[in-house]
């Protein structure tokens, strides 16, 4: 009877190793997944160019998965080396708290949850089981911890001056490398306006209103009614102004959109997705959103996948790239990978100048390259983290 016992509980101990180890990595091969197709020839002007460049990456969702930003990993689009060896100086890294099952682009409810089995079968401490706001301020700490265990070459980004420390210790080298935290969706504030507060202590600088599915904010572009902002949706939009948190309208509804550039009063950004002229998927911007988020003094930052390009080909995430620029100028135009968002690329971070290589095939000058790869950014992110009216961060 004792051995059959020692015998079950070793089985028990073996299964929960499996799932506590191995099927996390497993998970995440399947979904963030490079397709192997032929690469372009990078040109010595295009190389030269790259390593000059200032490159500032608006949105990656790698703090949801169970890895170590400063190793090198086998799978996924990022990490610490490979940020280095892309010459990334500055990754923005979302908090995904919560996706539906069945995740599509069209219509979702919000009463279900891949994310909570993610969490659990990742060991993730019991507090993030249950609660989306504990969750995100897990991935900060995650993000804090490995800062300091990295020996200087990660640094967290808070503030226009930590910002600006980074980019000067970053003169002719490529470390250290910038860290901002963001967040995918505020469902994550469980309906709570002091749960803003949090967020923002822990470090948190952008955050998006909604993702797959309608929540208290607003409706999302992939949601069920696909509304506008609630009251308590402007609420927080107001707030996050005034402590010079950026507003991301990424999966936000047509007519969640019209309602933030109708009320903004710092630069909005659309952080990952593409253009309906060069890619017409339904969460892709209109010309007419392009415009909005320009007045704004904003951002449109361009992904990798398919339905952001129609394509992973470097030269489709160019083309969307010279629609932005020839409709409101070079201004408004950034990166916005979804690196390790579930997503299928052509190239992961450390393969950077394929995207310089084609925007000089687009015939995009030298200038106008530094603006997009990382130059129109700073300046936005710098602004947008500012406070407004003197209120205290």
């Amino acid at each position: 009877m004792r051995r059959v016992g020692w015998g079950l509980i070793f089985l028990v101990l073996l299964v929960a190793a499996v799932v506590f180890g191995l099927l996390p990595g497993i998970v995440e091969r399947s979904m963030n997944r490079i397709d192997g197709k032929p690469l372009l020839p990078v040109s010595a002007h295009a190389r030269a160019l790259h390593a000059s460049l200032q490159i500032v990456d608006l949105h990656a969702d790698t703090l949801m998965w169970q890895r170590n930003i400063d190793d090198k990993a086998e799978q996924g689009h990022v990490d610490l080396p490979r940020l280095e060896a892309g010459n990334v100086a500055l990754q923005v890294f979302s908090s995904v708290t919560k996706t539906p099952r069945g995740q599509n682009y069209d219509a979702n409810g919000a009463d279900s949850d891949n994310i909570t089995a993610l969490v659990i079968a990742q060991a993730q401490p019991p507090r993030t089981w249950t609660s989306l706001t504990e969750r995100s301020l897990w991935h900060a700490t995650k993000l804090d911890e490995q800062a300091a265990q990295s020996g200087g070459a990660l640094r967290k980004v808070t503030d226009p001056a930590s910002l600006d420390a980074l980019i000067s210790a970053r003169q002719g080298k490529k470390v250290p490398v910038g860290a901002l935290l963001s967040i995918e969706g505020l469902h994550d504030l469980e309906g709570k306006a002091e749960n803003l507060d949090r967020l923002y202590a822990a470090g948190f600088r952008m955050a998006s209103l909604t993702h797959f599915f309608d929540d208290e904010l607003a409706g999302s572009m992939h949601g069920l009614k696909k509304g506008g902002l609630t009251p308590f949706g402007r609420q927080i939009v107001r707030a996050m102004e005034d402590k010079g948190m950026i507003v991301d309208i990424a999966h936000l509804s047509h007519a969640g959109v019209a309602d933030v550039l109708a009320m903004a009063r710092r630069p909005v950004v659309s952080s990952h997705g593409g253009v309906q002229a060069t890619c017409n998927v339904n969460r892709n911007l209109t010309d007419d959103e392009i415009r909005g988020v320009a007045r704004t003094g904003g951002l449109i930052g361009i992904g990798y996948w398919d339905a952001a390009v129609c394509s992973t080909s470097p030269r489709a995430i160019a083309r969307a790239m010279r629609h932005v620029r020839d409709l409101v100028g070079i201004d408004h135009v950034a990166l916005g990978s979804d690196f390790d968002g579930a997503t299928t690329t052509r190239f992961d971070t450390s393969q950077l100048e394929q995207v310089t290589q084609a925007l000089v095939e687009q015939g995009f000058s030298d200038d106008d390259i530094r603006a997009l790869m990382g130059g129109n950014a700073l300046r936005v992110l710098r602004q947008g983290m500012m406070p407004l009216h003197g209120s205290a961060p």
